[in-house]
Formats: structure tokens, C-alpha cells, sequence
């Protein structure tokens, strides 16, 4: 008998078993998320034992495929093994577990409702993909990563970013009320889908979650599989579903609708003025810092030499790329790239640029023109001059392309 949602007196043995290892595994997957800490002994332990040579400790890298992360899965793969078979043992005379499956069925669809309205949110406001940066701008497509360039792709359009992020929201919304989850599980699992291939195929390190959430989608929907097979392929009549509920009473199921009703505003309302705040902190409609642009440099001159712009040589700066607030990206003549802090304080026409850790050289600038810099300091005990010319961003064809209905010849440079 498959896993369904309507009260079933007697469960096989088989679906017991599938039931017992899918909860345990979940569950110490969902606990893990928040008190994954302390687990660290043990992964520590299992790590050594398998001799992997990587870090097991935690802390935030921005990945969630790390060693530590698979060892942890591996752990909770085992944790629910052994679990489902003393579970068994323990209670090999219990008929059903319908009441179980029912809040077990609760608890994965809240996990998911917050966490595809996280993702979903983060895109209708493009903070998920602020950009395309002016560093990224004037990064050779070649020299991308895979994921550098799958990022491009995604902060390109503002408006894909909101079809996706509505997609991924809407099916977290209709898990809230249970008639319309399996069309939610549905979306999710489209969703997931999808975005699970980008994480493997782009290399995004996001491949354990992504799976995860897709798997519980499916579950879900699966829960439901006999009619949708019955309408959607054996073309037969289906009866309504008749849901399982533990609690009865009238005024329980009253409330539980109209807290459903409230949380789904105070959850929209939440996750839009999150969004709208940090779009405009640090997302596409951010306020833009002082000196802003891409500056080719036009002249660089080192203790009176004006240096030429020789194409080997990987001291002469030939971009400043002025971004992020306090932050610089100075490419050289070889194309290497430095992220540098940088501080522009604009009542003294001065700009501080770190030069190691704790020390920042000192320059003054001026603009003739709104499209020329000049900066004149000290580094590394050499003077410098340095002219540049602001690059006309109206012309960067991937940012200024934009939308055309008619199209007489492709239009792929």
C-alpha cells in the first residue's frame, strides 16, 4: 500500500518500514539544520575514521556542499537505518500510524513553506542576484566559473528573476491550505527540479538542499499519486480524498483556517518588506557609492615615468571598478583582479585604498569632468598619477540590449 493521507486501519509491513525510515531520516535532517553543532564531535569522529583531509568544523562559507555537510547526511542516513530497526522491533505490533504521518506530513510542509517563500522572495526582489556587477561586467566569459556564469544568467533579467521567485513562493503558498497542497507539491517539485540540475550541472554548491527539498515535494505529492495517475494517465473518474484528521472538533478546525488565513498574510507581509528593505540595501536598487563606474586608466605615471600599458605587465593598474560602497576592484595589465577595501570621502576629495592589512594608502582625487578621475598619493613608497576616463555604461551592450518583440535576424553577439 502506498503512503497516503486517508485513514487506512491496516498498514503493510512494507509501508511501515518506508514510513518509519522517511520520518526518521527528515526529521533528523530538519533537527540537524538547527542544532547541527552538536554533531560535530561525531562528524569529527567519522571524518578521521574515513580519513578525509578537509575541515569538519563549523563555520559559514557560503557552501552547503562541504565535507563536513556529506558526512553529516552520511550520519543521518545511518541514524535512520538504525533507527526504523529498532523502531520496529520496538513496536512491530502497532497497525498504522496515521496520526503520525498526519503531523510529520505538518512539519515538512511548514519546512518547505518558509523555505520556498525564502527563495522565492529573494528573486521577486533580486537580492538573490543583485547584478550583473560592473566587476562582472569586465570579467572575460571564459574566465568564469560555471556558477559565475550561471549567477550572469540569472541577474541579467529583472524580470525572470520575479516569474522564478513567484513560481517558488507559489507552490510554498498552496502547502498552507491542505486541499491545494498536492498542486503546491507539484510547482515544487518543477521548481526543484529545475533548480537541483543548475546546482549540479553549474557546479552551485547547493546540491544536498536543493534534493532535499525537492524529495520532500515529491513525498508529498506521492501522497496523492493514485489520482493524479488515475486523471492524468489511466483517464478514469476519481473520488474525493477523503483527508485524514486527528482532531475532529469543529471549533479546532476553525481555528487552525483562520490562523492559516492570518499566517499567510503576516508571512507575505513579512518576507515583501524584508525584501523591499534589502533590495534597496544591497540589491539592484541600492544607493550607488560616490565615483561609481567602471575608470579605464588612461595614464599611469610611477615616480614621473609614465608607465606604457604593456599587456605583460602586472603592476600598471588598467580598470578601477567602483561597485560596492567602501569596496574596489582594480584590474592590472595581465587582467588580474584586486579586491580592495576602498574609502571615498567626498569632503576632502580623498580616497583610501588598503594596502595590506591595517594600513591604507592615501590619495587625493579630482574630477575635471564627470567622466575623468585623477588620482594623485603614495604606495608602497612610489608616487603615482594616475588619469582615467569613465567607460560610457550605456553602451555595455549585455545591460542596454533590452527587450524587442520583433526580432527580423537573431541577435546573438
Amino acid at each position: 500500500m502506498a503512503l497516503t493521507q486517508e485513514y487506512r486501519a491496516h498498514w503493510s509491513q512494507l509501508t511501515k518500514w518506508v514510513f518509519r525510515f522517511i520520518c526518521l531520516y527528515f526529521s533528523f535532517y530538519i533537527l540537524s539544520a538547527f542544532f547541527g553543532g552538536f554533531l560535530t564531535p561525531l562528524i569529527k569522529w567519522i571524518g578521521n575514521l574515513l580519513e578525509l583531509d578537509a575541515t569538519l568544523d563549523t563555520f559559514p562559507t557560503g557552501s552547503g556542499d562541504t565535507t563536513r555537510a556529506y558526512v553529516a547526511v552520511f550520519i543521518n542516513f545511518l541514524f535512520a537505518i538504525a533507527g526504523t530497526l529498532l523502531w520496529s522491533i520496538l513496536d512491530r505490533r502497532r497497525k498504522s500510524y496515521n496520526d503520525l504521518f498526519y503531523w510529520f506530513l505538518v512539519v515538512l510542509r511548514i519546512y518547505l513553506i518558509y523555505f520556498m517563500c525564502v527563495y522565492g522572495f529573494v528573486k521577486i526582489f533580486k537580492t538573490q542576484f543583485a547584478g550583473p556587477s560592473l566587476w562582472r561586467l569586465m570579467q572575460p566569459i571564459g574566465d568564469m566559473s560555471p556558477m559565475g556564469l550561471a549567477w550572469t544568467y540569472m541577474a541579467h533579467s529583472e524580470e525572470f528573476n520575479v516569474f522564478a521567485g513567484i513560481m517558488e513562493a507559489l507552490g510554498g503558498l498552496l502547502l498552507i491550505p491542505r486541499r491545494t497542497q498536492t498542486l503546491g507539491a507539484m510547482f515544487i517539485i518543477a521548481v526543484m527540479t529545475q533548480v537541483a540540475m543548475i546546482n549540479f550541472f553549474y557546479d552551485v554548491p547547493v546540491k544536498l538542499f536543493s534534493l532535499h527539498l525537492l524529495a520532500m515535494g515529491l513525498l508529498i505529492f506521492l501522497t496523492d499519486i493514485r489520482r493524479f495517475v488515475n486523471v492524468f494517465i489511466v483517464n478514469q473518474k476519481v473520488q474525493r480524498y477523503q483527508y485524514h484528521y486527528p482532531i475532529t472538533d469543529k471549533t479546532y478546525k476553525t481555528i487552525i483556517n483562520w490562523t492559516k488565513l492570518v499566517f499567510t498574510i503576516l508571512l507575505i507581509s513579512f518576507f515583501a518588506v524584508q525584501g523591499y528593505t534589502n533590495e534597496r540595501k544591497w540589491g539592484d536598487k541600492r544607493e550607488k557609492p560616490a565615483l561609481y563606474g567602471i575608470w579605464e586608466v588612461q595614464h599611469f605615471i610611477k615616480n614621473r615615468d609614465t608607465i606604457p600599458p604593456l599587456i605583460t605587465d602586472n603592476n600598471r593598474w588598467r580598470y578601477v571598478i567602483i561597485d560596492r560602497p567602501e569596496r574596489a576592484s582594480i584590474k592590472t595589465m595581465t587582467d588580474s583582479t584586486l579586491r580592495k577595501s576602498f574609502l571615498v570621502d567626498t569632503t576632502n576629495a580623498k580616497i583610501f585604498i588598503e594596502a595590506k592589512e591595517g594600513v591604507d594608502d592615501e590619495f587625493q582625487y579630482h574630477q575635471p569632468t564627470q567622466d575623468e578621475l585623477q588620482l594623485i598619493g603614495v604606495a608602497n613608497g612610489d608616487s603615482l598619477h594616475i588619469h582615467l576616463k569613465a567607460k560610457d555604461l550605456s553602451k555595455i551592450r549585455l545591460t542596454n540590449r533590452g527587450f524587442h518583440w520583433i526580432n527580423e535576424y537573431p541577435y546573438n553577439r
